[in-house]
């Protein structure tokens, strides 16, 4: 008895990562694209109620404006990718640049060794929520609350204690302070309008993150711990080792950020930056990120911040009463999350 060959596989069971899609439906798989379209429609209202708008000098302040909340919302959102929050964000920023200038003027050291214990500790800080998180399985939601507090009392109960005021004292004539504004609060010329360096800063990351996100095996973790972590964990997927690094790459971009704060305007108050932690979560959201984790990019983070920086400059070119603010990041939270969801579902029905 001969046996009968198998019949060959339809053509339609074909490994889908090789089956090739239409520009549209890889267009629409976009996390960042919703973010995209409120970005345009925000710039082309502000241009036209804002004469000033479009002035080489006016795109300066709203970049500058949009870095500023840009360098903190790129790992932010990859953290978000990674299914956690980080709710300390605001006042690790704070912290590091308190650290750099505390440690720098107690010491009586060049700046630049202030600097890096600021980075140690600032590492040491994310390193300790991702641990937190990974060993007591507790929420990031409590986690973080519970470093955000510890945070807000520390650098108001130290600073006190050390300068006896709210605040730190001048550095800007110790050794090391005016190479270290070079890299963290310079201003580049270009075409004759200045741009601060923390726009270069930004870039940067946003680049990093998205070679990271598209191009790694670190890529994939973060998006199969966001989407399901024990099937991650169940294929190899180092869960606790990925959320922790996230937490730490938080860190980072809060001590890229604390030392701009520093060098920017030599003495650090200490009750900045409360509240600041959910900007950089809501421009990640606008920007593509679920809620829910396993979805979002780095570009839309960016213009997410691009979005806060138009508004919050374009108000006031307008001449508008910039209470208004918060109305308008508001409502462009809820009509970004509501774009995001209708472009994933015309995604996913063009499947």
């Amino acid at each position: 008895m001969t046996a009968t060959a198998p019949a060959p596989a339809p053509e339609t069971d074909a490994d889908e990562r090789l089956v090739r899609t239409s520009p549209l439906r890889r267009l629409l798989g976009r996390p960042e694209l919703g973010s995209v379209v409120g970005a345009v429609a925000v710039f082309v209202f502000f241009a036209v109620v804002a004469d000033s708008f479009l002035r080489a000098s006016s795109l300066s302040t709203v970049l500058y404006a949009a870095s500023t909340i840009g360098i903190m919302a790129v790992p932010v959102a990859l953290l978000m990718i990674g299914g956690e929050f980080d709710l300390s964000a605001g006042v690790m920023v704070t912290s590091s640049a308190l650290i750099s200038s505390m440690f720098s003027y107690q010491m009586t050291t060049n700046v630049w060794v202030g600097v890096l214990v600021s980075l140690v500790v600032t590492l040491a800080i994310g390193a300790f929520n991702g641990f937190m998180l990974t060993r007591t399985k507790l929420p990031s939601f409590i986690i973080t609350l519970g470093t955000f507090l510890m945070l807000t009392g520390m650098n108001l109960g130290l600073t006190k204690f050390i300068s006896g005021t709210v605040s730190t004292k001048s550095i800007s004539d110790m050794e090391g302070f005016s190479s270290a504004k070079d890299v963290f609060a310079s201003v580049v010329t270009i075409g004759g309008v200045d741009y601060k360096i923390t726009i270069l800063w930004w870039f940067a990351l946003v680049a990093v993150a998205s070679w990271i996100l598209l191009r790694t095996r670190v890529g994939n973790w973060i998006f199969a711990v966001g989407g399901n972590k024990d099937a991650a964990r169940a294929v190899g997927v180092p869960v606790n080792r990925t959320k922790i690094g996230l937490y730490m790459g938080v860190a980072f971009a809060a001590w890229i950020s604390g030392q701009h704060l520093l060098f920017s305007f030599d003495v650090v108050q200490s009750g900045e930056g409360v509240g600041k932690e959910l900007i950089y979560i809501i421009a990640a959201v606008i920007g593509g990120c679920l809620i829910t984790g396993g979805y979002g990019s780095a570009v839309g983070s960016a213009v997410g911040a691009f979005i806060f920086g138009m508004t919050d400059k374009g108000i006031v070119f307008a001449e508008w009463n910039p209470d208004w603010f918060k109305f308008f990041l508001g409502a462009m939270l809820l009509l970004a999350t509501l774009l995001n969801a209708w472009v994933r579902k015309r995604a996913e029905a063009t499947k």
